[in-house]
């Protein structure tokens, strides 16, 4: 036999009054210590997700500042990288085509082998210019660098029609060692921004470029 259900909206001691929280849609009576231990852990999901999503958004900030900084010291790398690339061609091809045969005597008139090294000097000479030239483009990614070689541009502007003048064989002590000075500058300045430069022979068809 089925018992009768008990009214429980009294109000006396001990009532369900007190401990119960009624329902205004006809729904089951829930008990006011339900009803805390619900929202307390909902309340704490809202901080814990809120906490999370800031933490989310600063570590999206500083990852965002991270790839800018090192794209910009990849920057910089590229730019030594280069600049020794073209200057030790250049420091190669002055030490090689130019200075070496000068001093062996090569460049004088009824030398051995005068003519070719005539034309290979005034090759090397056009070639050292653009080289150093670019050298120079190169330095301007590295503040640095770009502060150290700045001083040496009027020098290699001067090399620019020496190439003419060796291959014709009007070259002389003046000239060739106008193209010595200037690498040495160069290396100089390289050296002080940390990019050492080391002479590098170019080969022929660079050369002829």
């Amino acid at each position: 036999m089925v018992e009768p259900v008990r009214s429980r909206t009294g109000g006396g001691r001990g009532g369900p009054g007190r401990g119960w929280r009624h329902s205004h849609q006809g729904g089951p009576v829930v008990p006011r210590s339900v009803s805390r231990g619900v929202v307390a852990p909902l309340l704490s999901c809202a901080l814990l997700l809120t906490t999370a999503a800031c933490n989310d958004d600063t570590q999206s900030a500083s990852g965002a500042a991270t790839p800018s900084a090192s794209a910009s010291f990849e920057q910089q790398k590229l730019a030594k990288t280069r600049f020794v690339a073209n200057a030790g061609l250049a420091a190669g091809a002055t030490y090689q085509w130019i200075v070496k045969p000068y001093r062996a005597g090569k460049f004088k008139k009824g030398a051995d082998g005068r003519t070719l090294a005539l034309v290979k000097a005034g090759l090397a000479g056009a070639f050292t210019y653009n080289r150093l030239k670019a050298a120079v483009n190169n330095a301007k990614g590295d503040p640095l660098l770009s502060k150290a070689v700045a001083p040496l541009s009027a020098g290699i502007d001067s090399l620019k029609d020496l190439g003419t003048k060796l291959r014709k064989g009007e070259a002389g002590d003046a000239d060739v060692g106008a193209f010595e000075g200037v690498i040495n500058s160069v290396k100089e300045a390289g050296k002080s921004a940390g990019a050492n430069v080391v002479d590098k022979v170019p080969s022929a068809s660079q050369l002829g470029g």
